[in-house]
């Protein structure tokens, strides 16, 4: 997230749950072999924001196209076949048609300029909300979002979104609750979040759990709650939002991860609450926590903050601060070792 300026709206994968916004972004880990010799791919200009799934990676244009790239075998790159792709590809009949997309595992959406969602991939679970649980290699409408839409996040296999009337509504996996409707059943359509048709500003899904930013800065959240990820003080799932401990008010961005949640303030600290087994809620601890905790380390005046699987990482004035998980490098700071604490060490 070179800029994490909306992460409020991030959408995870299990590495994480990364947005980007700026104007131009280079894959620079896909290469071309042509001819014998490894050359660099071509340079992808004016992007507005870029989401990663699973395996799979989404972009929009400045122009209001939609671009995928990666594991396409559900059809979540949606240029029409379930080809992998290396470099960025088209998605079918949305050019100049997209002004926000979002990543789930194996499904992608997008918001259009009109005010509507269209979704394609994988479907088994009713993630794409068209009323069919059949796989779709190109975008199809989600029924009876046509327009009227604000913002959209998936989750792993569901998908919210966030109406001009500051209502949420959700659809697809519903086997923990974090559709929000009072029930665990898949949901083929979109459905209203019980208690939330108003009044709403920013979502944010997370693996089986889904948070709401209200416009009086608190935070409600449903679903999961096995790691007490949604921050009530307790680990029992959620048929519909609960308020989050201590945060009535004074919150401008939240953002999802695979079982934990961030929040950040309008004082410009972060506080986060979930799973904590690779450090990922900076508290300085390894403890799983059911309510808000500060994380440390971190200077004053962060200007936005992004969850991924297991870690989170902070924009700051000059620089990115992570914690968490650090398997494979995600921290940035050119080691493997797990962190605790928000450390200043991404160079960007």
């Amino acid at each position: 997230m070179t800029s994490l300026a909306n992460a409020s709206q991030a959408l995870p994968s299990r590495s994480g749950w990364w947005v980007l916004k700026g104007t131009s972004f280079v894959p620079a880990l896909v290469l071309l072999a042509c001819a014998g010799q490894v050359v660099p791919p071509p340079l992808l200009t004016g992007i507005t924001e870029i989401e990663a799934g699973w395996h799979h990676t989404c972009a929009v244009t400045t122009a209001g196209d939609a671009k995928c790239w990666g594991n396409n075998h559900d059809g979540q790159l949606g240029d029409g076949t379930e080809v992998d792709r290396a470099i960025p590809v088209d998605v079918v009949g949305l050019l100049n048609k997209v002004q926000a997309i979002t990543a789930g595992e194996r499904h992608t959406c997008a918001l259009t300029t009109a005010g509507g969602v269209k979704c394609w991939g994988n479907n088994h679970d009713d993630q794409l909300g068209d009323g069919t649980e059949i796989d779709r290699v190109t975008p199809v409408a989600v029924v009876g979002l046509t327009d009227g839409v604000k913002a959209i996040s998936a989750g792993e296999r569901h998908t919210c979104v966030l109406t001009t009337a500051g209502g949420v509504k959700c659809w697809g996996n519903n086997h923990d609750g974090q559709l929000g409707v009072g029930t665990e059943g898949d949901k083929k359509t979109p459905i209203d979040v019980a208690g939330l048709t108003s009044g709403v500003q920013a979502i944010a899904a997370g693996r089986r759990h889904t948070c709401a930013l209200t416009t009086a800065g608190g935070v409600k959240c449903w679903g999961n709650n096995h790691d007490g990820q949604l921050g009530d003080g307790t680990k029992i799932d959620k048929k519909t939002p609960v308020d989050v401990m201590g945060l009535a008010g004074g919150v401008k961005a939240i953002t999802a991860g695979w079982r934990h949640t961030c929040a950040l303030t309008a004082s410009g600290s972060v506080k986060c609450w979930g799973k904590n087994h690779d450090g990922q809620l900076g508290d300085g601890t390894a403890i799983n926590r059911s309510s808000p905790v500060d994380v440390v380390g971190l200077p004053s005046g962060v200007r936005a903050i992004a969850a991924g699987g297991q870690h989170a990482c902070a924009l700051n004035p000059q620089f990115v601060s992570c914690w968490g998980d650090n398997e494979d490098g995600q921290l940035g700071d050119g080691t493997t070792a797990d962190t605790l604490a928000a450390r200043e060490e991404v160079g960007l």
